[in-house]
């Protein structure tokens, strides 16, 4: 599977409704994951949405999620551009390129739902996502 890349939005605690809504919109199929199900956030943080994934039969692919604990929501920092897929290396070499002269918000590594996964923010200020699945098969 050739990498991805596709716009990823957050939102302040209403990403289930608003990634309902882009389904409504755009038709397709949503995957919605809450912080509950993959542990590490208190009570509060429970249903919100920790990652949403909308594809549509038009070939988008729509991610956003709930801004995760102690992360302020601001028009303006309310997005990235998320690269993700299998080709690790290719992916790596993406995030070496995007993240030299730039911010790393979180180190490219392993992450607690499998994945590598990295955020980093340009030297041009624009916010990164790198998500590397494992190869199926």
């Amino acid at each position: 599977m050739a990498p991805l890349l596709n716009p990823y939005l957050t939102f302040d605690g209403n990403a289930r409704r608003a990634m309902e809504y882009y389904k409504e919109v755009f038709g397709g199929e949503l995957n919605l994951h809450t912080f509950g199900e993959v542990g590490g956030a208190g009570k509060e943080y429970a249903d919100k949405i920790m990652h949403g994934m909308l594809t549509t039969p038009d070939g988008f692919t729509l991610m956003g999620s709930d801004g995760p604990p102690g992360m302020e929501h601001t028009s303006g920092n309310n997005f990235a551009v998320s690269l993700s897929g299998e080709e690790e290396d290719t992916l790596r070499g993406f995030w070496d390129k995007l993240s030299d002269g730039g911010q790393v918000s979180v180190p490219l590594e392993r992450q607690m739902w499998g994945d590598v996964f990295g955020m980093c923010t340009d030297r041009f200020g624009v916010p990164w996502m790198v998500n590397i699945s494992p190869r199926e098969g």
